[in-house]
C-alpha cells in the first residue's frame, strides 16, 4: 500500500477509532501478604541485625531488596505477641474468657483476627504453625480453631515445644497427630506454606507461618546438622533462613513476587530460661542474642521485646530502605487491611496504626505512634516517645511473693529491680545503661504523662482502663480483684 492510498484511507480510519469504545484499564490485584513469624529469635540473630557465627544469607538478600525496621517492637512473650499481631491491640485490651487476664492470653471468641476482616474482603487466608492464643491444649476449644476464626487452611499445632515435641498437630479441624518430634518441623511448615500459595496464586492471599523454631526444645533436619559455628541453635536459624528463601523463589517462579509483601520478624527477644537446671548445660547451645540490646525473653529491657524486623515486597517497597521510627507488629493488622481496600473493625479501638507511608517509602513518613507501652502481663514497666525511654520502678524477680500475687511473672525472665525512674535515651544509648533522668526533668515529665494515660485507657497490675474489652458477665479480672484500687 503506496503513501497516497494510506492518505485516502485516513479519514476512514480516524472515523473507526472515534467510534471504537475506550480500552478497559484492568483493575490491579491487591497486595498478598505474608507473616514470617519465628520464635525466640534475638535482635542480633541475623545477618544484617549483626550475627557473625551462623549465616542468613536469603533474609539479608530480602533486607536490601527491602527495608529494614531497626525499632520494631512485639511483646515480651510467646502468647502476648501473637495475641498482638493477630487483634492489632495491646495485649492487656483484648478480651479473654472469664473476664480474665492471663499470662498466655486465652483470646476470647468475640475478639476479631486479622485473618477474618481479609478473608471477608476476598482474601485466601492460610496459617501455618504454632497458635498460642488459647491456653494451650487445655484451653482448647473448638470455635478457637483457626479455621473458625478467619484462616481458610491451618497446619500446625496449638501451643510449644517445651517438652521436645509438639503436641495435638492438625490439618483444618482434623487433629492428625497426638504429637510429633520437632527435627522435621521447620521443613513441614514450609512445605505447608509452599503448597498454599500454589492453590492460591490465582487470588489475593494472606499467609502466617508462626514458626516453633527457635523455641527450645531446638530442633532441625539433618543438612542443617553442624552447619554453623554456632552449635545447634545456629543450625536452626540457617533452616529457618533457607526456608525464608524456598519461599521467597517461589514468589518469584509464579510471576507473584511484585505483588506480595513479605515480612519477617520474630515474637519476642531471646529465650532465657537459664535458671531452669535442665537447660542450664545447654545454654550457649539453645539461646539466641539480643546483640546490643539489654535483657531477654520475659522482659520489657530492649532485648525482650525489641525484634528484628525485614519487610521485602519489589513492587512496593524500595531496594535498601531502613527505618529507625516506632512500628510494632501491633501495626500490621491495620497496615494489611488498608492496603488490601478492606475496614478495620468499627466497634473497638486498635492500638495498632497504619504504617504503609513507612514502608512505601513516602517522603517525610514517621511513626504514627506518640508513644509505645511495655507491658509485661498487666505491669506497665516502661513508656517511649521518640528516643526516650522511662522505666517505672519495680521489684526484682528474687521477690517472687509479689510478683507471684500480682499476676506471676515467666519463670525464665531476667527481671531486675528498678529502684527509681530510670530514663534512657535509645538513640545513643542503645543498651540502657545510662540513666540520664536527673539531667532531663520536662521529659520525665512529659512521658510519665504518657504512661498516665495508659494506665487509664489501658491499665496496670493495680487497675483495669477503661478501654479494656469484656465480653461476658460477671467480674471483671477476678484473680487480680485484691489488688484493685477501687
Amino acid at each position: 500500500m503506496n503513501l497516497r492510498t494510506v492518505l485516502s484511507l485516513l479519514p476512514l480510519m480516524l472515523g473507526v477509532l472515534a467510534c471504537s469504545p475506550p480500552a478497559v484499564e484492568e483493575t490491579p490485584r491487591r497486595p498478598n501478604f505474608i507473616v514470617l513469624f519465628a520464635d525466640d529469635q534475638g535482635y542480633g540473630d541475623l545477618g544484617v541485625f549483626g550475627a557473625r557465627d551462623f549465616k542468613t544469607p536469603r533474609i539479608d538478600r530480602m533486607a536490601r531488596e527491602g527495608m529494614i525496621f531497626t525499632d520494631f517492637y512485639a511483646q515480651p512473650v510467646c502468647g502476648p505477641s501473637r495475641t498482638a499481631l493477630l487483634t492489632g491491640s495491646y495485649p492487656i485490651r483484648v478480651g479473654e474468657y472469664g473476664n480474665e487476664k492471663n499470662s498466655f492470653p486465652y483470646v476470647h471468641e468475640k475478639e476479631i483476627l486479622l485473618p477474618k476482616v481479609l478473608q471477608q474482603a476476598g482474601y485466601a487466608t492460610g496459617m501455618i504453625g504454632k497458635v498460642d492464643i488459647t491456653r494451650r491444649r487445655r484451653g482448647f476449644k473448638p470455635e478457637l480453631n483457626p479455621v473458625r476464626r478467619g484462616f481458610d487452611f491451618w497446619f500446625g499445632v496449638v501451643g510449644a515445644n517445651d517438652d521436645g515435641k509438639v503436641h495435638w498437630v492438625h490439618r483444618n479441624e482434623e487433629k492428625i497427630e497426638e504429637s510429633a518430634g520437632v527435627a522435621d518441623l521447620t521443613r513441614r511448615y514450609t512445605d505447608e506454606a509452599l503448597a498454599f500459595i500454589r492453590r492460591n496464586r490465582d487470588r489475593p492471599f494472606f499467609l502466617y507461618v508462626a514458626h516453633t523454631m527457635a523455641h527450645v526444645v531446638l530442633g532441625v533436619t539433618e543438612p542443617f546438622k553442624g552447619r554453623s559455628e554456632r552449635g545447634l541453635y545456629g543450625d536452626v536459624i540457617e533452616e529457618l533462613d533457607a526456608s525464608t528463601g524456598e519461599i521467597v523463589d517461589l514468589l518469584g517462579e509464579l510471576d507473584l513476587d511484585r505483588n506480595t509483601i513479605v515480612v519477617y520478624t520474630s515474637d519476642n527477644g531471646p529465650w532465657s530460661n537459664h535458671s531452669l537446671p535442665q537447660y542450664t548445660a545447654a545454654i550457649t547451645e539453645h539461646a539466641g542474642s539480643a546483640g546490643p540490646l539489654r535483657g531477654a525473653k520475659g522482659t520489657t529491657w530492649e532485648g525482650g521485646i525489641r525484634v528484628p524486623c525485614v519487610m521485602w515486597g519489589p513492587g512496593y517497597i524500595a531496594a535498601g530502605a531502613r527505618t529507625a521510627e516506632i512500628a510494632s507488629t501491633m501495626d500490621l493488622l491495620p497496615t494489611f487491611i488498608a492496603m488490601a481496600g478492606a475496614e478495620p473493625p468499627a466497634d473497638r479501638t486498635l492500638d495498632g496504626r497504619d504504617i504503609s507511608a513507612l514502608m512505601l517509602g513516602e517522603p517525610g513518613a514517621a511513626s504514627p505512634h506518640e508513644a509505645f507501652y511495655y507491658y509485661r502481663e498487666t505491669h506497665l514497666d516502661a513508656v517511649r516517645s521518640g528516643p526516650w525511654k522511662l522505666v517505672f520502678p519495680r521489684p526484682g524477680r528474687n521477690e517472687s511473693e509479689w510478683l507471684l500475687s500480682r499476676g506471676g511473672a515467666f519463670l525464665g525472665e531476667l527481671l531486675e529491680p528498678v529502684k527509681e525512674l530510670e530514663l534512657y535515651n535509645l538513640e545513643t544509648d542503645i543498651g540502657e545503661r545510662d540513666n540520664v533522668a536527673a539531667q532531663n526533668p520536662e521529659v520525665v515529665e512529659r512521658l510519665t504523662a504518657l504512661a498516665d494515660k495508659a494506665r487509664a485507657e489501658l491499665g496496670d497490675y493495680d487497675r483495669i482502663g477503661s478501654g479494656v474489652r469484656f465480653f461476658e458477665d460477671g467480674p471483671r479480672w477476678p484473680r487480680r480483684r485484691q489488688w484493685m484500687k477501687e
